[in-house]
């Protein structure tokens, strides 16, 4: 089978169509290695892209596996078949044993050892470089986003009103990739920062140390000048351009580094704001009480879920989830998100009842449950 004939699902699905894209960009570029004898390389290339299946397609697309969505099961199955035999010549004893237990026991037509199988071919057609920048930058947005979460001490099962990118940034991401990452961020909307202005405010002051080195004794001088700078413009020039030109007093006009000018930002209060190498999130820290319930039930549906798991259930299981509270909030915050705990822990039925003894309960959280597999 090769990459040209093997199926690519529906691919209608972002995920899936960026995973299609990928893997055809990874044939193209293993070949090649493997042409040149760079065993090193394709090694490489395959290593970053099993992280990215599954600590980003995977992951995301967990979901959709549970609900059995033809495109998401596909995909993934295509992807790993493609893989299997790509790492055949590098790891010929594990994917032997992937390609008998995956394969062979599913598939009469499959050939009987992956090292009978052909070389798969890349479709060029389906490689779209500017689907697989969005989703770098999407990532990196998550990445950024993480971190504010992590400064502000915000669970991430806490969901958040909403989390601010740059507008260039934004109008690279098209509607689902926004949904994406405010999926990931756990965060009602991603909007950009021109929706909501300044949400940080600078300041700049010299760096002494790299200033001397250009300007000696004028040190001193230009450093005021600096300090005296619009410190927002100074920031966003320096991200930028990584240079700045200022008005310093005897000098005139005078062009400063990224290296010479130190700035700092403080978000103003309400937000959590990140910024690394001119890439900036900004997350909304103001929690209304709709927000404060919907993390009520996040914290719900660990628990339930680490239960499931505890109980040695199936990810796939459907449950009979019996619950109570002892704090009025709580019951009410489990009350008016009960379809979205259904959907998260799988369960068909879902009732309310008085605690017993033999219960899974959290007294911290003020609640308990009961887990029964149907």
């Amino acid at each position: 089978v090769n990459e040209s004939t093997c199926p690519h699902g529906s691919a209608d699905h972002v995920l899936d169509r960026w995973l299609v894209s990928a893997r055809n960009e990874l044939v193209r570029d293993v070949t090649a290695a493997l042409e040149d004898f760079d065993t090193q390389r394709a090694g490489a290339l395959l290593t970053d892209f099993v992280d990215d299946l599954s600590n980003w397609y995977a992951r995301r697309s967990r979901r959709r596996f549970w609900e059995g969505q033809d495109g998401a099961l596909q995909t993934l199955h295509d992807t790993l078949n493609v893989v299997t035999r790509l790492m055949a010549p590098l790891a010929p004893f594990l994917t032997e044993r992937v390609w008998q237990d995956l394969f062979v026991t599913t598939d009469p037509d499959a050939p009987a050892s992956v090292h009978l199988t052909s070389w798969p071919i890349a479709d060029e057609d389906v490689i779209d470089a500017h689907l697989d920048a969005s989703m770098k930058l999407a990532r990196r947005l998550v990445e950024l986003g993480r971190s504010a979460r992590a400064e502000a001490k915000v669970k991430t099962r806490q969901p958040l009103k909403r989390a601010l990118v740059p507008s260039v940034a934004f109008a690279e991401l098209d509607a689902e990739l926004r949904a994406e990452i405010a999926a990931e961020l756990n965060v009602t909307a991603v909007e950009s920062f021109a929706s909501a202005g300044d949400l940080v405010d600078y300041s700049a002051k010299g760096n002494f140390r790299a200033l001397g080195k250009r300007f000696a004794q004028q040190t001193p001088v230009v450093a005021s000048a600096i300090a005296a700078a619009d410190a927002a413009w100074l920031a966003t020039t320096l991200a930028a351009d990584g240079r700045a030109t200022i008005s310093v007093p005897e000098l005139g006009e005078v062009e400063v580094s990224a290296e010479e000018v130190l700035v700092s930002e403080r978000p103003r209060e309400g937000w959590s704001v990140v910024n690394e190498q001119g890439e900036t999130v900004a997350l909304d820290l103001e929690l209304t009480p709709e927000l404060v319930r919907a993390g009520v039930a996040r914290e719900f549906i660990r628990a339930v879920q680490e239960a499931r798991k505890a109980s040695g259930f199936e990810v796939s299981d459907r449950i009979r989830l019996t619950w109570a509270a002892s704090r009025p909030d709580v019951a009410e915050a489990l009350r008016s998100n009960a379809g979205l705990i259904a959907d998260e822990v799988l369960a068909v039925e879902l009732s309310e009842a008085e605690a017993a003894t033999d219960w899974f309960v959290d007294d911290e959280a003020g609640f308990g449950f009961a887990v029964e597999r149907l």
